[in-house]
């Protein structure tokens, strides 16, 4: 517990949701209702591995269904054609659902990530 905290999340599945390394996430755990703040450190790929680290081990439970976000700043005419990027994982992270919804989002800040898991938080 005597750090600072981040998230782990496998290299891979960061890649394939465009989740850059020490970039801040914030966090939704819909297992306990807690949400927060931190940052995204690379683990090794291919093992879907999704952990909180040092005080953040505290807001979370093994196999909690977590959403995992970004955000980005976007000109307002790019805003309204601008389109979240969305994986939604299946059981141990191993395989990602990829795709973009059927909206269009009205504003000039959007969630850029979201990534949902069914078995993420390793304490």
């Amino acid at each position: 517990m005597d750090y600072e905290g981040s998230l782990t999340i496998s290299e891979d599945l960061m890649e394939k949701v465009g989740i850059l390394p020490y970039e801040k996430v914030l966090c939704g755990n819909q297992s306990n209702g807690a949400r927060f703040e931190t940052y995204a450190i690379p683990g090794p790929s291919g093992k879907g591995e999704i952990v909180l680290n040092g005080a953040t081990a505290r807001l979370g439970e093994l196999g909690d269904l977590l959403t995992i976000m970004t955000y980005a700043t976007v000109q307002v005419e790019k805003a309204r054609e601008w389109n979240p990027r969305v994986a939604v994982l299946s059981n141990r992270n191993l395989q990602a659902d990829c795709r973009l919804p059927d909206v269009n989002v009205n504003v000039n800040v959007n969630v850029n990530v979201a990534v949902g898991t069914d078995a993420g938080v390793l304490c």
